[in-house]
């Protein structure tokens, strides 16, 4: 490959400069074009063919997942994903295997991140790149448990998911709290941690689950922890390793 042919899309008009001031030292790299709204990508990818788009993940007319359906998987040039502070993004990039940047970015982060794509691209591991996309695009359509069944003795108990204050794990098990009731259910914490909507679930310890919905109030702890105060006056500590997912729900 001779110059890397990018396109840079993002509703915001200072973003974009960014963008564009951060990649405009690398080397054999051309920016043939900005575009501010989802429908202008669509069409600008169509039409010039670039070898990677950095793509805004939430623009006012269609997301950037909108853009990728509406290329096709299959058509998509290689794409870095450009989000603000977002687990339910975050997360699903990191599942399927898909190159993002965080907003707001770090400079040298995102020209890590471009030289990486520049590599993928002329040794030629695009060809798994539909197979991501595809897998992305699915997994933000996938239906999410609205209810949990419990088995009680001899009779079967129907949970609602949004009853749940939090969750925490019993070895192969994990205890549901629901206000005054609790519940145990046979499944590990991280296989029903991918059956709830990461929307309104959040993993915030090794050991426990939240319901945002629930938390009132985030007190800062020692050493990068926190505490989350729950509706019902309930307290749970976070892990130290879950530091970001907390400040994110907190900049939200």
């Amino acid at each position: 490959m001779s110059k890397l042919r990018l396109l840079v899309v993002d509703d915001e008009p200072l973003i974009r400069k960014d963008l564009r001031n951060t990649l405009a030292s690398l080397p054999d790299l051309e920016i043939i074009a900005e575009c501010g709204s989802g429908q202008d990508a669509i069409r600008e990818i169509a039409n010039a063919a670039p070898d990677l788009v950095l793509l805004d993940v939430q623009m006012p007319d269609c997301s950037g997942l909108d853009v990728v359906r509406e290329v096709g998987a299959k058509h998509m040039p290689a794409v870095i994903f450009v989000t603000a502070y977002d687990d339910y993004a975050v997360r699903a990039f990191e599942l399927n295997a898909v190159d993002y940047v965080l907003k707001p970015f770090e400079q040298a982060r995102l020209r890590d991140d471009v030289e990486r794509a520049r590599k993928r691209i002329s040794q030629d591991h695009q060809v798994t790149l539909p197979q991501r996309l595809e897998a992305l695009l699915e997994s933000q359509t996938r239906k999410w448990a609205e209810r949990l069944v419990v088995r009680n003795a001899d009779r079967y108990e129907f949970v609602a998911s949004h009853s749940i204050d939090w969750i925490e794990s019993a070895n192969n098990y994990v205890q549901l709290h629901c206000g005054r009731k609790q519940y145990l259910l046979g499944e590990t914490l991280t296989n029903l941690e991918a059956r709830l909507d990461p929307a309104k679930f959040v993993r915030v310890h090794r050991g426990r689950i939240v319901n945002t919905e629930r938390i009132v109030a985030v007190h800062p702890l020692f050493s990068g922890t926190y505490e989350m105060e729950l509706a019902d006056g309930i307290r749970i500590t976070t892990g130290r390793q879950y530091k970001q997912i907390v400040q994110n729900l907190i900049r939200k």
